[in-house]
């Protein structure tokens, strides 16, 4: 069994395309959806519109995949966030000094998600499904074959043909299809600075829940006696941290492919 972990972004579809011009062996991608709540609007759209269209023309398949509780319910990362037991915090919030918190949200709504979909098909520890990620050479360092589980092996096929994100694009604009935007939960705390700012901007109706977001775990930690937490690196609620008449100054975001794993921002 060989699939591709697919994020709807830049990587990712491009290898899309190299699957479809049979220039890598893969037939199936596997998105893990964290919740139509959580993901980008724009990826869900390009993967609805775009991608699938175009896979099934190509004789691909791209599954959509959720996460189910132990009920066969559905939960969305966005949920899990905002329901008042919730102590821990599934995503990597910025403590007071700028450092990123430890997180699950990856291993909870993508690795265990596309997991369970393996072992269902048949992967076991005796005969591994080879799941392919989309990091690119710019990226290699993102790239860790040990973080695997024992039903599967991690293959980078974008590393094994030595191209990079702007390559990526080329692949995909040279078959027709619009370059996708960049692929996290709206709310990502490894956004980068320009990416809050754009979002302040031109999706409002997304930086109001992103700011609500951030009050609501707030809230919850005033309670339980704990120091706040930040979806920007600057320590200071979201609002602060991104003005709405914050200049572009053009400055270089060092978190920019700041998660290290590449099942997100592919």
């Amino acid at each position: 069994m060989k699939v591709i972990s697919y994020g709807g972004g830049v990587q990712s579809t491009a290898l899309l395309v190299l699957a479809a011009q049979r220039e890598i062996d893969f037939s199936t991608f596997l998105f893990a959806n964290v919740g139509d709540d959580s993901e980008h609007p724009a990826t869900l759209a390009y993967i609805r519109e775009i991608a699938v269209p175009y896979a099934s023309g190509a004789g691909l398949d791209i599954h959509e995949l959720k996460r189910h509780r132990r009920d066969g319910t559905t939960e969305t990362l966005m949920e899990r966030l905002n329901r008042p037991a919730t102590r821990s915090i599934p995503i990597p919030v910025r403590m007071a000094n700028g450092a990123p918190g430890r997180r699950n949200c990856t291993a909870d709504f993508k690795i265990k998600v596309i997991g369970r979909w393996l072992r269902d098909h048949g992967a076991t520890s005796a005969h591994p499904a080879v799941v392919g990620i989309g990091i690119s050479l710019d990226e290699i360092h993102r790239a860790n074959r040990r973080r695997s589980e024992a039903y599967e092996e991690v293959d980078y096929p974008l590393l094994d043909l030595g191209l990079r994100r702007s390559d990526c694009e080329r692949i995909i604009i040279a078959a027709g299809l619009p370059v996708p935007p960049k692929s996290s939960c709206f709310f990502c705390p490894f956004r980068t600075v320009d990416a809050w700012r754009h979002q302040r901007r031109h999706e409002p109706e997304l930086f109001a829940v992103s700011v609500r977001l951030e009050e609501t775990i707030n809230e919850r930690r005033a309670t339980l006696g704990r120091d706040a937490v930040y979806l920007t690196r600057y320590g200071i609620p979201l609002t602060q941290a991104i003005p709405d008449t914050s200049p572009n100054d053009g400055s270089v975001d060092d978190d920019e492919g700041a998660c290290d794993s590449g099942w997100c921002m592919t």
